[in-house]
């Protein structure tokens, strides 16, 4: 029997999970066993959290409802550690600006 894990949490980053949340996302989901899979409806469809492309192409903005769930070996680790790292807004700070 392998382990399953899923949880949702709330995109609070002001650009939502794009470019450089998206990297810090599927970085942070490849260093885990399991599959992990997000979503941005309950019933799907759900995207491979390990690929840049994917999750960079589900477009989730500030105040999308992120599903996520994972399967396998550390399922519970991975989805917990993708949860605070979203809530910690990708460990960016809200200020980040830009220098020209």
């Amino acid at each position: 029997m392998s382990a399953a894990a899923e949880a949702t949490v709330l995109i609070t980053h002001d650009v939502g999970l794009h470019a450089r949340p998206s990297v810090k996302f599927t970085k942070l989901a490849k260093t885990f066993a399991a599959d992990v899979e997000i979503a941005l409806a309950a019933n799907g469809p759900w995207f491979d959290a390990k690929s840049i492309v994917k999750v960079m192409a589900a477009k989730a903005p500030k105040g999308t409802m992120l599903y996520i769930r994972a399967r396998g070996s550390g399922a519970d680790d991975a989805v917990r550690a993708l949860i605070d790292l979203v809530q910690r807004d990708f460990d960016e700070d809200a200020g980040h600006v830009r220098s020209a």
